[in-house]
């Protein structure tokens, strides 16, 4: 596994993200804007902040959205590899 499990939140296993993932940057839709996507992105494209290794390039910077901030990586939806973070997050957003 490349996370290490942080704690559990009503039963929910919540992990650290794995460096260079980027799955919740690039296979969910995001509504908001985001510097140099004003108009937000759709599912499945690359955000224009994660670098060539996959690490946004606003992680830290006050201008990073809401939305991303609020992301907290749980097994449920990360799973054990980026491609199943990969997967997992292309079927929810998919299905809702």
């Amino acid at each position: 596994m490349f996370y290490n499990a942080s704690r559990e939140t009503k039963g929910v296993l919540n992990v650290e993200c794995r460096l260079g993932c980027g799955a919740c940057c690039i296979a969910p839709s995001i509504s908001s804007s985001i510097p140099g996507m004003p108009m937000g992105k759709p599912a499945g494209v690359r955000c224009v902040q994660l670098d060539d290794n996959n690490l946004c390039r606003l992680f830290g910077d006050k201008t990073r959205p809401k939305v991303c901030l609020d992301f907290k990586p749980t097994h449920d939806v990360c799973g054990d590899t980026n491609d199943d973070a990969m997967k997992i997050i292309s079927y929810l957003e998919g299905a809702t």
